[in-house]
């Protein structure tokens, strides 16, 4: 068997994430914590060149998930692989050049006292990446280049950018280093909505011509439906329903993922009013407090007493769509 038939059979997927867990100590009183659950036993997979979306309501584990996995946080359990390799403390510097974040907030998420071309060339100078100024200039040019900015803009500050253009250099800044896999936490909720679409655009293109994998967070389902390949829905910390893209925008089988489905607003007034609202009942509960068994039960009609019993495990369905639920 050749070299690269081996590498090729190692993994089929560039990223695998198993049982992950991410707890929080939240102190209650004197000399007493508390775990909160922000990710409690998350699996999932990507393929290389693959977009994998993952949507949830505030606070659900979608950032801390992203976060975890790239060890920004310690995991408190679970494994996380990267080309059939371990991720974990000894590993995980070697592998952040392949492994790169484009944070929420472009506003928060770049240095006000560096100018755009140190913020596009810091990775560049952590990973030893060139081999003189000059080399050094030109890649930072090209990276510009490729995300739409021009290289005038390199030796301005971030505060002279619009909210779009910040979010530009933030993804520049993760191409630096080449990499292979990409996190995107809500990468285009802080932009006005057309500059949202020219946003997603860029990612796609980028995806051609560089073969690199995302994992898109966000909650808008009509962005992610747009960008991705599958897509994972969270509640409380939990995926309770992966699919491919369309089978999940066509066919939901988990009730909160109907219910999700259900909210999203169509432009066609006549395809809004046939839709049928499902309105979710109770409050969402307290990650510190989670109800026995399934966590959505206390707020689903189809809850019996299994439900309170045990939590169900994700099954397949059929064509890779697998749900968390004990009765649909």
């Amino acid at each position: 068997m050749s070299k690269e038939a081996k590498t090729t059979n190692k993994s089929e997927y560039l990223v695998e994430v198993k049982d992950l867990k991410q707890y929080f100590p939240i102190k209650v009183g004197f000399m007493k914590t508390i775990p909160l659950k922000a990710v409690d036993g998350v699996s999932f997979a990507i393929k290389p060149g693959e977009t994998l979306g993952m949507v949830g309501e505030s606070g659900c584990g979608k950032t801390t998930v992203g976060r975890s996995l790239l060890r920004l946080y310690t995991p408190t359990g679970g494994e996380v692989f990267y080309n059939g390799e371990k991720v974990d403390g000894s590993t995980v510097r070697h592998m952040r050049k392949e492994m790169q974040m484009v944070f929420q907030d472009p506003y928060s998420s770049l240095n006000p006292r560096m100018t755009v071309e140190d913020i596009i060339g810091e990775p560049l100078d952590v990973h030893k990446l060139y081999t003189s100024r000059g080399e050094r200039r030109d890649k930072i040019i090209n990276l510009m280049e490729l995300v739409g900015l021009n290289a005038e803009h390199a030796t301005r500050y971030a505060h002279e950018f619009s909210g779009g253009q910040r979010q530009r250099i933030g993804i520049a800044r993760a191409l630096a280093t080449d990499p292979k896999f990409i996190v995107c936490d809500e990468a285009v909720s802080a932009l006005d909505v057309s500059i949202q679409a020219q946003v997603i655009n860029m990612f796609e293109e980028l995806q051609e011509k560089l073969g690199v994998a995302y994992l898109f967070i966000a909650h808008d389902l009509l962005v992610v439906h747009h960008i991705s390949d599958r897509i994972a829905v969270m509640y409380l910390g939990r995926i309770v329903e992966i699919a491919d893209s369309n089978e999940l925008n066509e066919n939901p089988i988990h009730p909160y993922t109907q219910s999700l489905l259900s909210a999203v607003p169509y432009p066609d007034p006549k395809m809004a009013r046939e839709r049928h609202r499902i309105v979710l009942e109770g409050d969402v509960p307290s990650p510190l407090h989670m109800p026995s068994g399934c966590a959505f039960r206390t707020r689903c009609k189809y809850a019996t007493e299994q439900c309170a019993k045990e939590c169900p495990p994700l099954t397949d369905r059929g064509d890779g769509h697998q749900v968390a639920c004990w009765n649909k």
